[in-house]
């Protein structure tokens, strides 16, 4: 079965999900999916004061996005590369969209998400002698990851230059990083109250790296538009990620309990990483929820690719496939041909990508796999919204249907609490 995002050139095709998953199956649980939607969109549900991400075109203002556009465009005419410092959804999203879509992804980079010294020492020598700018991302300015990392990489920044190269996307009312900011003269930027950090991709956080990096916002929030406008059919037959979120439900009462996300372009590699986020941290309580995992392909093929052929029968894939390539790149042939491939020679290299997935699939399901495709016609701005958004209402819905809070994140402040104690905070 083959289910079109509304007019987007995005496709989920289920297909090799049967016997597990059938459209019939899906069908008959549509009350289920009906209830957990309504109660998303009306704001009945759990975790009800954190859904302002559900409508992306309202997630700022168009005076505010023309501000955080000039203020983009303001770092980038003045410096070499722009840091953004965060951790977690405050800073996987925007990764996840520069490398995948900017023609310079180089020109961004991060630090905050670990407290490695190794990282930071040769960060700091990656940048010495080249103009900086920072991004740094923190709700509080207390989160001790991205607050280390301020601490160590401000002075990237000369003095003179701070109040004009560093910005600060924070609370909108208090916390210590807006006191920082407001002393020191940092322009700011506003981390919605309603929307937790693996769905703010669409706000501020997500938007200002991006801006810089030359990636056209404008598009990318019109796709994620264009999306929530799809994914608001309640007709599951026509609704992708709806349909995406039930069949996950069904997968796992069915003891498959870990989800592997695949793509075949490695430009793909973050957002595999976001999507493992935006997943892992909605469902995984109340001791259930589907674990979910990444892989890079053909890659992984080649390393993992036994175990799920043949291994334990727990695993569920989704595979991320970009039909049309945006370069041309041919294989030659040669005149002794050493290696047998010349049976290629002339054909391009994206059409041997794409038989390297369908082999995948097929084997997978084959091999006890079940398995199901996200299919992008191409890979640009508003398709890599619309994505990003099917995603975000997928989970949602899907966190509802597994009967927990999609959008807490109680279990992550437990290594918080032994680390202040552990590190002697007052």
């Amino acid at each position: 079965m083959k289910i079109r995002l509304g007019d987007l050139p995005v496709t989920l095709d289920t297909g090799n999900l049967e016997p597990n998953v059938c459209p019939e199956m899906v069908d008959a649980r549509s009350y289920l999916v009906d209830a957990a939607a309504e109660n998303l969109r009306s704001g009945k549900c759990l975790g009800s004061g954190f859904l302002g991400w559900l409508n992306p075109g309202e997630i700022l203002s168009s005076s505010e996005r023309a501000r955080l556009a000039a203020c983009a465009q303001r770092l980038r005419d003045n410096s070499d590369v722009l840091l953004v410092i965060g951790i977690g959804g405050s800073y996987l999203g925007a990764r996840a969209v520069i490398e995948a879509l900017s023609d310079d992804p180089d020109r961004v980079v991060y630090a905050g998400h670990n407290v490695s010294a190794h990282y930071m020492t040769r960060l700091r020598k990656q940048l010495s002698g080249k103009r900086v700018a920072i991004n740094v991302i923190s709700k509080s300015g207390t989160t001790t990851e991205p607050a280390i990392a301020f601490r160590v990489m401000r002075d990237l920044v000369s003095e003179a230059d701070q109040a004009r190269l560093i910005v600060a996307t924070t609370d909108v009312g208090e916390g210590a990083l807006l006191k920082q900011a407001r002393t020191a003269g940092y322009e700011t930027f506003v981390v919605p109250e309603d929307i937790g950090g693996r769905f703010s991709v669409f706000s501020a956080s997500g938007l200002i790296p991006i801006a810089y990096s030359g990636v056209d916002i404008d598009s990318l929030v019109s796709g994620a538009v264009r999306s929530a406008a799809a994914c608001a059919n309640p007709n599951l037959s026509e609704n992708p990620a709806y349909h995406y979120g039930c069949a996950r439900k069904l997968l796992y009462d069915q003891g498959f309990v870990i989800e592997l996300l695949a793509a075949f372009e490695p430009r793909l590699h973050f957002v595999t990483k976001w999507w493992k986020q935006l997943f892992g941290e909605s469902e995984g309580k109340d001791n259930c929820g589907v674990f979910p995992d990444s892989m890079d392909f053909s890659t992984d093929l080649h390393s993992l690719g036994q175990y799920i052929q043949q291994g334990r029968r727990m695993i569920f894939e989704t595979f991320i496939a970009v039909e049309e390539a945006e370069v041309s790149l041919e294989i030659p042939g040669w005149e002794i041909d050493s290696d047998g491939m010349n049976y290629l020679a002339g054909k391009q290299v994206n059409y041997v990508n794409s038989k390297i997935y369908e082999a995948a699939a097929m084997a997978h399901r084959e091999g006890g796999t079940p398995n199901m495709s996200i299919c992008l016609e191409q890979l640009n701005a508003e398709t890599l919204g619309a994505l990003l958004y099917f995603f975000e209402i997928a989970c949602g819905v899907g966190g509802l249907l597994m009967g927990v809070n999609p959008f807490d994140q109680p279990g992550v402040e437990s290594y918080k609490k032994h680390m202040f104690r552990l590190l002697g905070k007052p």
